[in-house]
């Protein structure tokens, strides 16, 4: 089984390339919905102790973990160490799973891909990637993001450019959903041809 690693900058469209590997029936893990989950359930008790005050009715207050988070930016390191483990190992038990299943391949859909080393655990990666005017508009539109806010989480990713540069493949989603598409399925063709380790 082959293990595809997706992922991109905010505004790129990563997430909107996930689902269209998911249309084709192309099993995704998606790490942000993984997180959305253990802050419902695993990562709460551990993060309240980590960050006092954090925690509302039993689940993260993401807001006021950003709030944290922003006014010591040397936190992240903290809440990473919390929640990389976690996620870590949902991401083994869905290899396991359709590995199990005989899936000739997967999607790991990974924001921070490159940033936290995630490229070794991967067979290829799909960088998607966007006109920098282009991104900054998707992202702009988004509720209660400021020019600092964007700045904030550009400063936390590789840049883009560096990205493209360590992809195997790259979609531009600045040309439009159908070239976008057209992409993701010439992948999956590739990849559903092979036989992965």
């Amino acid at each position: 089984m082959i293990v595809l690693g997706l992922t991109g900058s905010i505004g790129m469209g990563k997430s909107t390339t996930a689902r269209m590997f998911a249309d084709l029936g192309v099993p995704v893990n998606d790490a942000d919905a993984v997180v959305h989950a253990l802050y419902e359930g695993e990562a709460v008790a551990p993060i309240e102790a980590a960050f006092p005050g954090s925690t509302k009715a039993g689940v993260v207050d993401r807001k006021e973990l950003s709030r944290q988070l922003n006014e010591d930016p040397a936190l992240f390191k903290t809440l990473e160490a919390i929640v990389h483990p976690l996620v870590r190992a949902r991401e083994q038990e869905f290899l396991a799973r359709h590995r199990d299943a005989g899936a000739p391949f997967v999607v790991l859909d990974i924001p921070l891909l490159f940033e936290t080393g995630g490229e070794a655990r991967v067979d290829a990666v799909v960088v998607v990637t966007c006109d920098p005017d282009i991104q900054k508009e998707r992202v702009m539109k988004r509720p209660g993001m400021t020019e600092e806010k964007f700045a904030l989480l550009l400063s936390r990713q590789v840049p883009d450019v560096q990205k493209r540069v360590k992809a195997d493949y790259i979609i531009d989603t600045g040309k439009g959903l159908d070239s976008a598409r057209q992409d993701v399925e010439a992948i999956a063709r590739t990849l559903s041809s092979q036989k992965g380790p």
